[in-house]
Formats: C-alpha cells, sequence, structure tokens
C-alpha cells in the first residue's frame, strides 16, 4: 500500500496538467475539447516537446543572423579551423625562412657598411621578428601574435632611432634568441647526433647575437649580459616545466643533475663578479695567465659559461631527452651557453675574430665535457664495464625512442 502513494501523487499532478491544457485549448467545431484532451498523461509529462521547439527555434535564428550565439560560434570555429589549415600547410615556414634569409643578408651588409646605414638594424628587426615567430611556434603558441608584436616593436625601434628603444629591443632579441636555440634541438641517440644538435643551437645563437649587435644598443655590459641570462634562463625553466613532465617527474637523478648545473652556474657567476670587483689575486692569478696565454697564442679564450656549463648541459640534454622527458632540465642549463654565445659580440672592445674563435673554442671545449658527461651516464645506466661496449651502445641508441615532435612542428 505505501508503494502506491507515490505513484497515485505523480498520476495526479500529471491529472492537473492534462486539465490546465484542457482549459487552455480551444474547444473544438464538434463541442470536443481541444487537441490537449487527446494528449494522454505520460505523453503531457514529457519535456521532449517543448525542448524541441526551443531548438528549432535557436537553429532557425541561427547563422543567417549576425547577432546569434549560434553565428558567432560558428564563425569562430570556422577561423580556428582556418588558422589550423595555415598552420598545417608550409606557407609559414617558407615565410620563415624567407624573413631569416633577409635578415641575415641585411645584417652581413650593414656590417660591412654597404647600402644606408639603416640596413644593419633593419635586419635585426627582421631576425627578432622571426625568432619571436619560431619561438612561439615552437612552443604551442600565438606565432602571429607574437610575431607581429616584436615585428612592430623592432620597426618603431628603427624608424625612431631611440636608444632606449633599441636598447630594449637588443634585450628581448638576446633572450629570446638564447631559448630559440635550444628549443630547435631534437632529441639525440649517441654523441655525433648530439654534437650536431650543439652546432645548431651555438649557430643559431650566433645569428640572434648578430641581430643584438645590429640594433647598436647603449648598455652596461655586466648589466646587459646579467639581465639576459636571467631573461633566457626564465623563459627556459618556464617552458621546462610542461615540457619535462613537471617537478614530480625529476626522479633522484634529475634533482642531482638540476642542483648541480643551479650550483655550477652560481659558481661562475659569482667567481666572474669576484674576479672583475676585485682584480688578480693569488688565487686567480694563474687563470688570468691562462687566459693571456690563450689570447697571445690562440687569438682568443673559450667563454666560461658556454665551455663549462652550456654546452655540456645540452650535449647530455638532448642525449636523455631520447630516453626520458627529464632531459629537458639537463637542456634549460644549456640556456646559459646559448646567452654567453648571443652576447659574445655585445663587449665594445672584442673584434669579430675574436668572437668567433671564442665561441667555437667553447664548442669544443664544451662537447668534450659533454662526451665523459654521456659516458658516464651510459655506464651507470648501461651496466658499466661489465656489459661491455655493445650493451652501452644498445643503451644510447634504443630500438624505440621516446617520441617527440620533429623539429619543423610544435613541442606542445
Amino acid at each position: 500500500m505505501p508503494r502506491l502513494l507515490p505513484r497515485r501523487r505523480r498520476d495526479g499532478a500529471v491529472g492537473a496538467e492534462v486539465e490546465a491544457l484542457e482549459r487552455l485549448a480551444p474547444p473544438q467545431p464538434d463541442g470536443s475539447a481541444g487537441p490537449a484532451a487527446a494528449v494522454t498523461a505520460p505523453e503531457a509529462a514529457r519535456p521532449v516537446a517543448t525542448f524541441r521547439l526551443e531548438q528549432d527555434e535557436s537553429e532557425t535564428a541561427g547563422p543567417s543572423e549576425p547577432g546569434s550565439t549560434t553565428y558567432e560560434t560558428s564563425r569562430r570555429d570556422a577561423v580556428r579551423r582556418g588558422l589550423d589549415r595555415l598552420g598545417a600547410s608550409r606557407v609559414p615556414l617558407a615565410g620563415f625562412a624567407v624573413l631569416l634569409v633577409a635578415g641575415v643578408v641585411a645584417l652581413v651588409l650593414g656590417a660591412a657598411e654597404v647600402g644606408p646605414g639603416w640596413l644593419g638594424a633593419a635586419g635585426s628587426a627582421a631576425v627578432a621578428t622571426a625568432y619571436t615567430w619560431l619561438l612561439a611556434a615552437r612552443t604551442g603558441g600565438r606565432p602571429v601574435i607574437f610575431g607581429t608584436l616584436a615585428a612592430v616593436l623592432g620597426v618603431v625601434a628603427v624608424a625612431t632611432g631611440s636608444d632606449v628603444l633599441r636598447t630594449g629591443a637588443a634585450v628581448l632579441t638576446s633572450a629570446v634568441a638564447a631559448v630559440v636555440a635550444v628549443m630547435v634541438t631534437v632529441p639525440a641517440r649517441g654523441f655525433p647526433r648530439a654534437a650536431r644538435e650543439c652546432v645548431l643551437a651555438v649557430a643559431t645563437a650566433v645569428v640572434g647575437g648578430l641581430a643584438v649587435v645590429g640594433f647598436e644598443p647603449v648598455v652596461d655590459v655586466v648589466r646587459f649580459e646579467y639581465l639576459t641570462l636571467g631573461l633566457a634562463l626564465a623563459g627556459a625553466l618556464g617552458l621546462v616545466v610542461r615540457l619535462g613532465a613537471g617537478f614530480h617527474g625529476l626522479g633522484r637523478r634529475g634533482v642531482v643533475v638540476v642542483v648541480g648545473g643551479g650550483v655550477l652556474l652560481v659558481a661562475i657567476l659569482v667567481y666572474a663578479e669576484v674576479l672583475r670587483r676585485y682584480g688578480a689575486t693569488t688565487v686567480t692569478r694563474d687563470l688570468l695567465r691562462v687566459v693571456a696565454w690563450n689570447r697571445e697564442h690562440l687569438g682568443a679564450s673559450p667563454r666560461p659559461l658556454e665551455a663549462v656549463l652550456g654546452v655540456p648541459a645540452l650535449a647530455y640534454g638532448v642525449h636523455m631527452r631520447a630516453r626520458r622527458p627529464q632531459g629537458w632540465w639537463v637542456c634549460a642549463f644549456g640556456v646559459a651557453g646559448t646567452a654567453a654565445v648571443v652576447n659574445a659580440l655585445v663587449p665594445p672592445g672584442l673584434g669579430f675574430g675574436e668572437a668567433a674563435l671564442s665561441v667555437v673554442y667553447g664548442l669544443v671545449v664544451g662537447l668534450l665535457l659533454g662526451l665523459v658527461l654521456i659516458r658516464i651516464d651510459l655506464a651507470l645506466t648501461g651496466g658499466g664495464r661489465s656489459r661491455g661496449r655493445r650493451s652501452r651502445r644498445r643503451a644510447a641508441e634504443p630500438s624505440a625512442p621516446r617520441p617527440e615532435p620533429p623539429r619543423s612542428r610544435a613541442l606542445m
């Protein structure tokens, strides 16, 4: 008996709804009630007819009316599909290549003092725009928006000739070029491929360095180097948090590597600052003699951040990325080397020849240190000497490497 009470109550409510519909319906010619009288109780309780009526009304006022919500939604979807097709095509890549080549040619002509005086600054603006577009496209951002902003900043800095705008453009170009040089790398199985990626990163940073000099910034060299290094390292770490599986994916070895890289970076910066402020002491006198001997006999001395930290970290990082995403955390410290390469021409008393030799020497020394790190990693993960050279080679070149998008696609 208690189970029938809810049903009777529901039936009573349905009956009340049917009676209300009968009262609202107009009478028929034969004297009977309106069409609602023929509606049974279960059909009257269904909200399907009302829902379909509202849906039909919204479709009726759909894309044909510009003010409707459906029209705006369809328009945004069409624009998004067009942008996706444009990004999947080779048109943006070809435009980036043309802009970059044009910028490099303008920089070379400006350095050779061929053509108008604004040619070098225009080449710097073109390279800065291309690098900003590349960084946004590689990291899954908005290349059109950020590339346009970089182009506007470069054009305004060149057109006005303001020292403040030129210096600001040079700072942003230096930081972007240092990060782009690391982001364009791909995982490397084996030391030869890791060396290839390091050479590509250094070449990318060299072009960015030419663009920085082309803006002709008015700077304090020490502050400029610290500022650009800080911006580049912060940007790289912000991207690596997403690329390297977050902080929880570091693991014990990753934590050791990251902490060691941070300590080494701070030690190099503190040592350089102490040497700059207090000059030669009994501790630094031998190092200064080595630097002087290198400049006298070799023509230049390798840059410490590039040789000791940047290139070894990048070589070891791309090697590690072939097997686990934590290698991105190591690659983040490669920004220290690429930033040093970008700023190689910033000191006013340093010529192109000495700067080029210092970059090459730093690359060679860094690759040797990177080879040592890779061998140590293979000895720890590949079983050591007991398994022999063949097992270490298999560990270095796994049959199923960790998937990562190609160089021309977005990482995220």
